[in-house]
């Protein structure tokens, strides 16, 4: 019975994992980018993301840890935006 349960537990978190996007680094990978251009493309993209999520964080009127966390949060699961 907790074999099963572990793995629900798994297929779940595999799900959220495929279910969040293309990373900035995928969209790279797509874009066929190398050397300078892919490091600027990956920083851009983590710079658009991370505004994305402090303007979030700011819209639910959060400060401090509640921030920092919700941010954190937000940067591992959000996916790339569309140029």
């Amino acid at each position: 019975m907790s074999r099963l349960i572990a793995a629900v537990c798994l297929s779940l978190f595999a799900a959220a994992a495929f279910a969040a996007g293309p990373t900035c680094t995928d969209r790279a990978d797509e874009k066929k980018l190398h050397g300078a251009a892919r490091t600027s493309f990956i920083k851009k993209c983590e710079k658009d993301n991370a505004a994305s999520c402090e303007a979030a964080a700011a819209e639910k009127k959060l400060h401090g840890a509640a921030k920092t966390s919700f941010v954190k949060k937000c940067m591992r699961e959000a996916p790339a935006k569309a140029d």
